[in-house]
């Protein structure tokens, strides 16, 4: 998880936690306490999941974001490769052409 996401992770659980404890030390009855302290973390759960699908989303979109750049580079990679290999091939051929001569000049003295 990245550094966003823990803080806001902590930021979300220490207001859980701080929002719980301010309820159960404000002089109300059981029964509302209780309820505030469910409403509060129905609230939680619900910025939790929020927080959840951002972050999803957003490693989605890197992935996806990174998957296209890595694409891209190993496109330029085998285009690289090809050109150099046309000049292997070349050279490689002006050379077998040169040992052909050389071999005919040798053929025709002997």
């Amino acid at each position: 998880m990245s550094d966003s996401g823990n803080t806001l992770l902590a930021a979300i659980v220490g207001s859980a936690i701080g929002a719980a404890l301010g309820i159960l030390y404000a002089p109300d009855k059981g029964e509302v306490t209780r309820r505030k302290i469910a409403d509060q973390a129905a609230a939680t759960r619900d910025q939790l999941a929020e927080s959840a699908v951002d972050l999803r989303d957003r490693v989605a979109s890197s992935v996806a974001t990174q998957k296209e750049s890595l694409e891209a580079r190993a496109e330029s990679l085998v285009s690289d490769v090809s050109y150099k290999t046309e000049d292997v091939i070349s050279t490689l051929e002006g050379k077998l052409a040169e040992l052909k001569a050389k071999n005919k000049k040798l053929q025709k003295t002997s």
